[in-house]
């Protein structure tokens, strides 16, 4: 299984951070490549995005499930490709370093399955982190643009 972890550093209380994550509405749209995603439940949405694998372009159909909500520290899910044959599990993770100051955690990790699936995940191997990384700095990014809005 690819995996991708990256780590940020948010000068947010953990409870802003909680707030901002807990909600799938605020972050799908950070996704690379983010074209839609539809709300089936609280726990459940389906995705879609391009990938880019160096010189092939795709569009992405994924469902994720909310597998565990640990208020105020963790979201873990789990992934599902609809068009594409993969699996996979993520988690955003916050830790608190003080009441002011935040370390997020993403973490992504995907197995591509089928007769393609040992090219294809030789290819994620480059993408994944790379992926994780920039959703990651994105999320926390956004957490503070909308901190810092005026109410």
């Amino acid at each position: 299984m690819t995996t991708g972890i990256h780590q940020v550093e948010a000068d947010l209380p953990i409870h802003h951070v909680w707030q901002f994550v807990r909600e799938l509405n605020n972050w799908a749209p950070l996704i690379p490549g983010y074209l839609e995603h539809q709300m089936i439940s609280e726990r459940q949405s389906t995705w879609k995005f391009t990938g880019d694998a160096g010189f092939i372009k795709k569009t992405v159909h994924m469902s994720l499930d909310i597998t565990e909500w640990n208020r105020p520290t963790k979201i873990t899910f789990d992934l599902v490709g609809l068009n594409e044959k993969f699996v996979g599990k993520g988690y955003f993770e916050a830790t608190s370093l003080s009441e002011q100051k935040t370390r997020i955690t993403g973490c992504l990790r995907i197995t591509a399955k089928g007769m393609m699936g040992p090219m294809i995940n030789s290819v994620l191997k480059a993408i994944i982190p790379k992926v994780t990384k920039e959703l990651t700095t994105a999320v926390a990014l956004e957490m503070t643009q909308v901190e810092k809005m005026p109410t």
